[in-house]
């Protein structure tokens, strides 16, 4: 392979590296660590879903990150050709082919690998979610030791999305080039411990990866820079991902269902993480992604009011009859479970939405709400002194499948009996899940609606389209419940219609495509853009009617009458005590 290696400056950069973690506070791992921002994954195999097809999701959960979505071209390169890597953050803005980052041209990282005959067509926006060959990738970042991180690898998890839409066509291809692109060049430059959902027509996986420590550089240091695992979902399970480690015990007898890299237990035993006598089968996320508080407490769903609680939720939603509690640790849960019924898509936009509702950690019903049932809570955790005595705690104020920040949310549905172009499709929600609308985008299109390819944080802009999903969550913000019901006759309506009116177009298309494939991808690409530009002409609409219903903190939903909403009396009591008010006479 011809490449360009700058070995004394990676040896430079090692010592630099590994002056940086001695310098770190002697603590093995802290949860707290990595509670800022998350995304979360699922994860459904084909016999688990009512219609046979193998889905994922994600929540893209940082507040300041890519937001423009845009479609990459399948292409072809000459021979010789080379592909240049560059340093990518997740939380850089990319060039629309994702090659690059678009504010960094300097994050060339001095290393290129030859290009492939051919490169699929994908579509991105903070992370890559699908290519035309019905690869899907959704992302959770799973932090994991700090004595893995490694500033001198070149790849990290974009990267590695990026090689894997482009040259793959299954699942498996995707791990084991991703697995062994990291091993080459090393892993986890910008990223600590990362998990991907990867799946394709026929099965779904969980791929987790770590670097390898400070001391390793490409070019120079022998064995792997990368330790990685990856873990089957079984076809009638569904796996959740809530920025922890799930894969466990490996079983390296079965090659069917697990691939890892050669170095996957010996890191674990060098640095003392795992007994080989120990007579204790090897157990990958304790290994490597032990999730204790740093005073050495177990982490469970109760005792983090929910923060790690996704999985636990997630499962008591799909297997309501298996009743997990929350005070068992996170790594006591399975790694799958099989749903009591198989799931929908729309099972898939509901679980999505979920903030406990029902639960012993529901975040509509407590006071933290509001006399509205706001589930969003700011912040989200806080150090704070409650006694006086100069002694902070940690609290948590709970974290739901979908936050309040979150950017958008990709579902990911891959069909076997579909042609790749039409059985693959992107079900994109822009914003909250509670508050917006899943939109299809089927993986053979050939251009997204204009006003999803550009956002910005820090401009309001009418003409882009994640603006007018925004818009509808700020209005809801002060009067939750009453707004909410309004939302949900809205997605109802669009969600409903979309997903019957894809179950004719995947006929109609399939049958055009046995005749014209280009005329197929026409059609389908006609159908998508214009169904999208409804919706969010749509949400815009929605947004001005609840500004009008609920002007002033009235109830003008009756034309011609005006009522004024009202606190519960629980809430008005609990102003009361708070404020020591006095009864007026």
């Amino acid at each position: 392979m011809q490449v360009k290696r700058f070995g004394v400056l990676f040896l430079l950069l090692c010592l630099v590296g590994v002056v940086g973690v001695l310098a770190q506070d002697d603590v093995a791992w802290d949860a707290s660590e990595y509670d800022d921002d998350g995304c979360t994954v699922l994860a459904v195999g084909k016999d688990a879903t009512v219609d046979g097809s193998v889905i994922t999701y994600m929540t893209a959960d940082c507040q300041n990150a890519e937001m423009a979505w845009h479609y990459v071209p399948a292409a072809d390169h000459e021979d010789g050709e080379m592909r240049k890597i560059y340093i990518i953050r997740q939380t850089q803005t990319f060039a629309p082919d994702y090659t690059r980052p678009l504010d960094e041209p300097s994050t060339y990282s001095g290393v290129e690998i030859p290009q492939v005959a051919h490169t699929h067509a994908f579509m991105h926006s903070l992370h890559l979610h699908i290519n035309d060959q019905q690869v899907q990738l959704n992302e959770s970042t799973i932090g994991g030791r700090r004595e893995l991180r490694n500033p001198n690898a070149i790849m990290d998890i974009c990267n590695l999305e990026q090689f894997a839409l482009e040259r793959c066509s299954t699942a498996r291809e995707a791990i084991q080039l991703m697995g062994a692109l990291a091993e080459e060049w090393g892993y986890s430059r910008t990223d600590s411990g990362e998990c991907l959902a990867v799946a394709d027509e026929n099965e779904a996986w969980i791929f987790e990866i770590f670097g390898v420590g400070p001391l390793w550089a490409p070019g120079v240091s022998e064995g792997p820079g990368a330790v990685w695992a990856a873990r089957r979902v079984p076809d009638d399970h569904v796996a959740v991902v809530p920025n922890q480690s799930i894969i466990r015990v490996i079983d390296f007898d079965d090659d069917e269902n697990f691939m890892y890299s050669s170095n996957v237990m010996s890191v674990a035993v060098e640095n003392g993480w795992y007994d080989p006598d120990c007579g204790e089968p090897f157990d990958w996320s304790k290994a490597y992604d032990p999730r204790v508080w740093s005073n050495g407490e177990l982490i469970t769903p109760a005792n983090s009011r929910g923060y790690y609680g996704r999985q636990w939720r997630g499962f008591n939603l799909v297997a309501p009859s298996q009743n997990f509690s929350a005070d068992t640790p996170l790594h006591e849960f399975p790694f799958s479970v099989k749903p009591d019924e198989k799931l929908s898509l729309q099972d898939i936009f509901a679980i999505n939405r979920d903030h406990f509702e029902g639960s012993e950690l529901d975040m509509v019903d407590e006071f933290a709400a509001g006399p509205f049932g706001l589930p969003n809570r700011y912040p989200r955790s806080a150090s704070i002194d409650m006694d006086g005595d100069e002694t902070a705690e940690r609290y948590y104020f709970g974290r739901p499948l979908q936050p309040f920040h979150t950017e958008y949310t990709s579902v990911c549905q891959s069909r076997a009996w579909l042609p790749d172009e039409i059985g693959g499709v992107l079900w994109l929600g822009m914003g909250e899940a509670d508050s917006t609308c899943f939109m299809p985008f089927y993986c053979g299109i050939t251009q997204l609606p204009e006003s999803l390819t550009f956002a910005n944080h820090w401009e309001f802009d009418r003409e882009a389209a994640r603006w007018a999903f925004e818009y509808v969550d700020y209005v809801m913000l002060p009067f939750y419940q009453p707004t909410l019901k309004y939302v949900q006759a809205a997605q109802d309506r669009y969600e409903g219609r979309e997903i019957a009116e894809v179950a004719v177009l995947d006929e109609f298309a399939a049958e055009l495509y046995e005749q014209n494939p280009e005329a197929a991808r026409a059609y389908l690409t006609n159908y998508c853009i214009e169904n999208a530009n409804q919706v969010v002409d749509a949400w815009w609409n929605l947004g001005d009617t609840l500004i009008q219903y609920y002007a002033h903190g009235y109830d003008y939903t009756v034309p011609g009458r005006k009522g004024s909403l009202s606190a519960p009396e629980w809430y008005i009591r609990g102003m009361i005590e708070m404020d020591e008010l006095e009864p007026s006479p």
